[in-house]
């Protein structure tokens, strides 16, 4: 099995969130594994809207402050993966949440480096990449081209790509043309978060970045002259109809446009988004898909294909 999106700090172990916690005397709303895992890391049933999802990442985001937390999380995740019989895997994080304990990007981009290749090192069969996550925001510009200098520094080197996370209905990708042109100019390959929570104009925003491919974009159905271009470019979806559902993409499951989007030909890909936060493998991924679209093994593997062509990393 191949994945190009997955947030390592939404895939942490429950139990590894409890541990990180002690370690760093942060205390917990509960040491209850089943009530800290359905009450304060898996998106509630009820959610809203992303935002609202995203205040599940508070938790796991505080425990991953310490460069040996983000590099026992990078193996476990690894470790887990491997365990699922994956080929390969991107593996994507923001380390500019380094500053908020007093620690350097770098630190955290290396430690979350030797945690996966440790892990990898038990499971041969196996190939992974890290993408670097900027992040939205309205003063993180230079921690964002910071994120970029790395993504370079460390490119080949467990390091596959850069990546711009984070609430796009309230931060529009327009705002960060500077972090790309400076990732254009140091070659760092790149992927956007699109279409998720605004409409196809994020998608048409983010085309005019120049990523390589985009992250969730099935709002792109709106546009269906953009579904075309993404066709023709062969523009890789990295499709996550879980989470997409769960954070309120589309008012219900039966509006998701996977197979509209598959049907018209766009590259889309099967990916869980959040292990942990979604509840979700991504074998439970491909499930759902095949019960709720009906497609067959062969489609499957005909998006599996997609995958490995889109991804950064060498399979």
């Amino acid at each position: 099995m191949i994945e190009l999106h997955l947030h390592l700090d939404g895939s942490l172990r429950p139990a590894t969130v409890r541990d990180l916690a002690d370690e760093q005397n942060i205390a917990l709303p509960t040491r209850d594994l089943e009530e800290l895992t359905h009450e304060y890391l898996q998106v509630p049933e009820d959610c809203t809207d992303l935002v609202a999802c995203l205040k599940r990442f508070d938790l796991p985001i505080r425990v991953l402050g310490t460069p040996e937390a983000i590099r026992r999380a990078a193996f476990e995740l690894t470790e887990d993966l491997a365990a699922e019989a994956y080929e390969y895997a991107e593996i994507r994080f923001a380390p500019q949440y380094a500053r908020f304990t007093g620690y350097a990007q770098e630190e955290f981009v290396e430690a979350a480096r030797d945690g996966m290749r440790e892990a990898l090192k038990k499971a041969p069969s196996m190939k992974a990449g890290l993408i670097l996550c900027c992040m939205r925001g309205d003063d993180n510009e230079e921690e964002n081209r910071e994120t970029i200098r790395l993504a370079a520094r460390y490119l080949d080197s467990g390091i596959c790509a850069a990546d711009l996370a984070g609430a796009e209905s309230l931060f529009p990708t327009e705002r960060f043309a500077g972090v790309f042109a400076l990732a254009k100019k140091l070659d760092v390959p790149y992927t956007i978060h699109a279409g998720e929570a605004a409409g196809a104009d994020s998608v048409r925003a983010a085309l005019r970045m120049g990523p390589a491919r985009l992250g969730h974009g099935v709002r792109s159905i709106e546009d269906p002259e953009l579904v075309r271009e993404l066709a023709a470019r062969k523009i890789a979806l990295e499709v996550s109809y879980t989470s997409n559902v769960q954070c309120k993409s589309f008012a219900t499951a039966e509006e998701h446009p996977f197979r509209k989007l598959y049907d018209a030909g766009v590259h889309v890909t099967v990916n869980t988004d959040n292990r942990t936060i979604s509840g979700i493998t991504l074998m439970e991924e491909i499930r759902r898909i095949r019960r709720r679209f009906g497609f067959s093994e062969q489609d499957i593997d005909v998006m599996q294909e997609y995958a490995k062509e889109a991804a950064f990393g060498q399979l």
